[in-house]
């Protein structure tokens, strides 16, 4: 008897999903639908400065016995992380002197109120890109990459020399001031 209740019991669940089983009228489907999207090939973006600071800090440049330029006078590098670009790209370095801001006459005898160097952006071209504030032309600072990428350029001072030749003199200056740009952008 408790054999009969429990199939009588189940009966209407088995009808009810024997029900919802069928299909009432037509069936109709659409597609494929296709999608579509570009990624552009001319986004490049620079990344950011490692340590958040874009200052290069020379420090004290002159030798303080002589008043002549440290001749191993050196800088940390700077190093931009987050750097990509969907396409070929070239990457460009410009810099200029380093001149006294409140010394601003004529220097005397002997004296220079600028200082030279050697800007270098690399690690994103096979060749690095290099901009010197003392030559006439500067061939090497534009330089090509054949690909899209991601990754960083280190950003590095070097061969700083007193304009007008190393007998000169720097004037004193609590404030000497240059600049550096780097460019990335798609390569057309």
């Amino acid at each position: 008897m408790r054999r009969a209740l429990l199939l009588i019991a189940l009966a209407p669940l088995a009808a009810a999903g024997a029900a919802s089983a069928q299909t009432y009228g037509p069936s109709d489907s659409v597609g494929p639908i296709q999608i579509t999207a570009t990624v552009p090939n001319n986004i490049c973006t620079i990344g950011d400065l490692s340590d958040g600071d874009n200052l290069f800090d020379v420090g004290v440049m002159i030798d303080t016995t002589t008043g002549l330029l440290l001749p191993n006078l050196a800088a940390p590098p700077k190093v931009l992380t987050g750097t990509q670009c969907s396409a070929p790209s070239q990457l460009s370095i410009a810099a200029t002197q380093m001149t006294a801001q409140a010394f601003l006459t004529t220097p005397p005898t002997g004296f220079s109120r600028a200082v030279d160097y050697t800007a270098t952006a690399s690690g994103w071209t096979p060749v690095d890109a290099s901009y010197s504030t003392s030559a006439a032309a500067n061939a090497g600072a534009s330089q090509t990459r054949d690909s899209g990428g991601s990754g960083q350029i280190t950003i590095s001072l070097s061969n700083f020399a007193t304009s007008g030749g190393p007998s000169l003199r720097p004037v004193a200056d609590d404030t000497y001031q240059g600049a550096i740009v780097v460019t990335l952008a798609a390569a057309s």
